[in-house]
């Protein structure tokens, strides 16, 4: 049995849909309907359910499931023990918030780039639903996002969250720790309206009596820093963001008594048993992540 016909059946059934696992595998679609047809002709059994709109798998389909992952994990296995040489370049497509960028991004990438000498990287930064979609449709092997991934084959691990903190103009926050009387009185800005920030900030006003206060809302860090910077208002920043990036802006953690509740972070991610090399990459970059947030 022709283990590439096998993921390519496994790629189309966890993706629900032949054009994905196409794009997956860097296939044409009806070379990956023609893997499939060519495993269900040598099984003698539909695998597809053809009558169906969409992708269903029949029940011989579901049972052969099981067989495919484990002929792919005996394949990782195999190629481990007898020392086989793997193919390179490797490429990892990894998706983060824009959070991740501006605090242990890089460094992280620069130990892969090291044990991977000859690892390409392709990035998105985008915001979290945007992200975890693109990895349900298999367009991303690993993301870094604010809320889990529920998706069958998708692993996922909690991480440490990050700490959320006010920014302002550094002459003001070196002035000392603000009231949050005086803090609140301030214009504030925040991530996109939606987002877990966003809605900390909201019920923070609201547990103060402030639910009519009005929020800006910005999606992007920079542009976040460039208004703090002109005095526009106050921002809530990750700290590790903030601390990283006041050796070139002119803003800084401003001290308050006021807590922001701390921003969540998961890390979600395929198994690619038929790719060791890009299994173990994946593992290895969760694991570089640091133990504490931000």
């Amino acid at each position: 049995m022709n283990l590439r016909f096998v993921e390519a059946f496994i790629w189309a059934a966890r993706l629900k849909s032949v054009t994905r696992g196409a794009e997956k595998l860097h296939l044409t679609q009806s070379a990956v309907s023609n893997r499939i047809a060519a495993l269900e002709e040598e099984l003698g059994i539909l695998l597809v359910d053809r009558r169906e709109r969409g992708f269903r798998l029949t029940n011989a389909g579901m049972r052969f499931m099981v067989y495919a992952e484990r002929f792919l994990d005996l394949q990782r296995a195999l190629c481990a023990e007898l020392g086989k040489p793997e193919q390179l370049p490797l490429t990892l497509r990894i998706g983060c918030i824009e959070t991740v960028l501006h605090s242990w991004l890089i460094p992280l990438m620069d130990g892969l780039k090291r044990s991977y000498p000859q690892m390409e990287f392709e990035l998105t930064v985008e915001m979290t639903h945007v992200l975890n979609e693109q990895i349900r449709r298999g367009s991303l092997d690993l993301v870094f996002s604010a809320l889990p991934v529920r998706a069958e084959g998708i692993l996922g691990a909690a991480l440490a969250p990050f700490e959320l903190v006010f920014a302002a103009p550094r002459a003001l926050a070196e002035a000392g720790p603000m009231a949050p009387e005086l803090l609140l009185a301030h214009d504030l800005l925040t991530f996109q309206r939606g987002s877990q920030p966003h809605a900390a900030l909201l019920e923070l006003l609201r547990s103060r009596g402030l639910g009519d206060k009005r929020v800006h809302t910005v999606s992007s860090i920079s542009a976040l820093v460039r208004l703090v910077e002109a005095g526009f208002g106050l921002a809530t920043l990750p700290r590790l963001a903030v601390e990283q990036l006041q050796a070139r802006a002119d803003i800084a953690v401003l001290p308050t008594s006021l807590e922001l509740t701390p921003l969540p972070l998961f890390a979600s991610y395929w198994r690619y048993p038929a790719a060791p090399q890009l299994e173990r990459a994946i593992n290895d970059a969760v694991a570089m992540v640091p133990p504490q947030g931000g």
